[in-house]
């Protein structure tokens, strides 16, 4: 019975501790994602697109 009680104990800790970093990698992987967000739109900003809209594109040549 001892040897169950301090199984139990154990798992109990472990369980804890996992949660307490998946909590953990949740919110870096937030702040990652909102950084992203950030550069994409510096990076929007700085470099506007080499690629023409299709409203902007010369149609085909016709044969």
């Amino acid at each position: 019975m001892d040897e169950l009680e301090t199984r139990l104990a154990f798992q109990d800790e472990l369980i804890e501790t996992l949660s307490d970093q998946v909590a953990q990698q949740e919110l870096d992987i937030r702040k990652l994602w909102e950084a992203k967000q950030h550069l994409k739109k510096q990076l929007s900003e700085i470099a506007p697109s080499n690629l023409k809209g299709e409203d902007e594109e010369a149609p085909p040549p016709h044969y």
